[in-house]
Order: structure tokens, then sequence, then C-alpha cells
């Protein structure tokens, strides 16, 4: 099997790092998202400095300064202050989806490249500012996802391209574990990942983003003729607020897109099921991958290491597009035009849900 040429591009950065330069000067904006704590954990690194940290909670930041052996004078009340202050080359975001809009917004008048947290924006309302923003200023607005550096995603579009697996017929993408609080996410970010208007929706946004981002990835960008979901709410004493668990169905003329987003699974999942019509691969976690190819051989499995990925994590990604070392394509996994196309999808699902009946996309 080839690996797709974005995977030779950007292992080609990895073979020629960019240690020895200085490194990409970087903002944080907000600490509510879990997902900064990987990157706290890991802050002696030669790619990036984190030069600002802006998070207006200075009990959630003093709690992070204590575990993480943070300089308290990194840190900003104000995501304003911190930006005139510190002057970053780029802003790494993980407050609420809603507050996603007032980062771009802030950065792009001063010619800051940023990159959010999954998914882009609440609406496409918000989404089409960003995309205004970002031609008007010349800045980059990149979504990062987990499922990004997976190399197993890479395998599989690889079998789906040099059509191993026939003409692609359908796509099915599973995500989710058993609910935020089920596995103790912190207090700041339940509070807002729960909420309908700061993350757009429960669990059809938190996951159901991620199969959106997949399959319009997989299909170069390809938006689909209708947008078909119903969102239910399984443990509404819980979430009585939003879904828990949403299945979306993307029509597009030769093939079918599921995506199947749940607070409900028994167990973490991130994994996803591709057919073609005379093969499939199944992608079990980041390093595993199941395929058969023809009715006359069995299954065989395949495991990628996890040093295979085109990058090893989202901030080494981010400093080489801000320094310009890589191009993001606009069929890029985190790619604006592809990230649009996500709230699209993600806002018909709601309405579809709404109503019962399909959502035809603008074309």
């Amino acid at each position: 099997m080839r690996i797709t040429t974005l995977f030779i591009l950007c292992m080609g950065v990895l073979m020629n790092p960019i240690s020895g330069q200085e490194p990409v000067r970087i903002g944080v904006a907000g600490l509510s998202h879990s997902h900064v704590i990987p990157l706290l954990r890991n802050l002696d690194r030669e790619d990036i400095q984190i030069v600002g940290i802006a998070e207006s909670n200075t009990d959630l930041s003093d709690r992070y300064a204590e575990a993480y052996h943070l300089d308290k004078n990194l840190i900003y009340e104000s995501l304003e202050e911190m930006l005139e202050k510190t002057r970053p080359d780029g802003v790494i975001t993980f407050t609420s989806i809603f507050d996603h809009l007032e980062v771009v917004q802030a950065c792009a008048k001063r010619g800051i490249d940023v990159m959010v947290e999954k998914p882009l924006a609440v609406s496409t309302e918000h989404a089409g500012i960003m995309k205004k923003l970002s031609e008007e200023h010349g800045i980059q607005v990149l979504t990062n996802y987990e499922t990004t550096w997976y190399p197993s995603n890479y395998v599989g579009y690889d079998m789906v391209r040099n059509g191993e697996l026939g003409e692609l017929r359908k796509v099915i993408v599973y995500d989710g574990h058993k609910g935020p609080k089920e596995i103790g996410v912190n207090p700041e970010f339940l509070e807002w990942l729960t909420d309908p208007v700061l993350n757009g929706g429960g669990a059809v946004i938190d996951f159901g983003c991620y199969g959106a981002d997949l399959i319009t990835w997989m299909l170069k960008g390809e938006k689909p003729l209708t947008v078909y979901a119903e969102l239910k709410q399984y443990k509404p004493d819980v979430y009585p607020h939003v879904d828990d668990d949403a299945t979306i169905v993307l029509s597009y003329p030769d093939m079918e897109g599921v995506i199947h987003a749940s607070w409900n699974w028994p167990f973490n999942r991130k994994d996803m099921h591709i057919y073609g019509n005379s093969g499939y691969v199944f992608i079990d976690d980041a390093e595993t991958i199941r395929f058969r190819l023809d009715e006359k051989t069995g299954e065989e499995l395949k495991k990628v290491p996890v040093s295979a990925a085109p990058f090893t994590d989202p901030f080494a990604f981010f400093a080489a597009a801000v320094k310009g070392d890589i191009k993001v394509a606009p069929t890029d996994l985190s790619s604006l035009e592809i990230n649009l196309t996500v709230v699209e999808i993600l806002e018909a699902a709601r309405q579809s849900s709404e109503t019962g009946m399909p959502v035809k996309l603008s074309r």
C-alpha cells in the first residue's frame, strides 16, 4: 500500500525538523477545554514556545499553574491583553466552541493564525464570519481533531484512493464514550460541553464532527446532497439540555456516509468502517486496520505504528503551518474549507432532527 501525498510531504517536514530554528511563539486562548492538558504536560519542546495564556477563570488557571508548574507571569485574564503584551505568531484555542469566533476576531485583526479544537464553530453563521475574517486578514484558521493524527486513517484513505476496495459505497464512523460526566471531565469543561448555546449541542457536536470531518476529507471536500439525523436523550436526567446520542446519514450521488456519535458507548471508541463494492477496511484505532479485498481471501490485519503519522501531535503541525514549512491544502483534515462543510453538516443534522426530514445542503 502506498501512503498519501500529504503523508509524504508531512514526513518530509519531520525529517527536516524545525529544531535548531527559533521556536514559534504561541499563545493559548482558554483552559476550559481539557484537550489543553497534553500541551501543558509537554511545554519543554523546541518547536513552540508558549508566550502567554488567556483565561478569565482565575481558579482554573491557578489550579493548572500549580498542577503543571506554569509560570504565573504567562497567565492573563484577558485575551486582548495577552495578545497585546506577548504578540504571538499563532494562537491555539481551548475555549467553548461558541467562543471560537471571539478568538478568531481578536487574532485576525492582528494577523495571527489560529487553531481551534474541534469543531470549528457552533453555527454556519459563526463559521461564515471566520471565513470572511480569514480572507480579509490573510490568516489561517485550522481545526484540530485527535483522529487527524491516526496513521491508520491515512492507510484507509490510500486504499480508497488507490481503488483497492473498488467503488466506494459506504463509510460508517463510530465516535464517543460513556459520557463526559461518566468519564469525569473537569467541571469547567462539563459546564459548556452540555450547554446547547456554548457547545451548539451535545454528542452530535462533540463526536459528530469527527465523522463529518473524516468523510468530507475522504471525498476530497464533496458535500452530501442531503443530511438526515435523529438525536436522542437516553439520559435526560444527566444531560437535560442536549442530546446524548446522534445518528447522522449523509447521502451522496454514489455512496452513503453514516455517523454514530454517542455519550452512551460502553467503551471509548473512534473507529471507522469503509466499504467498496469489492472490499472493505475497518480502522479499529490509531494503529490497527483490518481489511478484506476479495471473496477468495480472508480478512487481514495490519498494524501501523503511531510514529508513522504525518505529525506526532497537532502543535508540531500548527508550528509548521505558521512558519510556512507546510501549506495546508483545502482538502486537508484541518483546513478551513473542510471544516466549513463540517459545520454545515452538523447544523443540518440538528435541523433534520427537529423536523424529521432530510435537509439539503447548499451547493
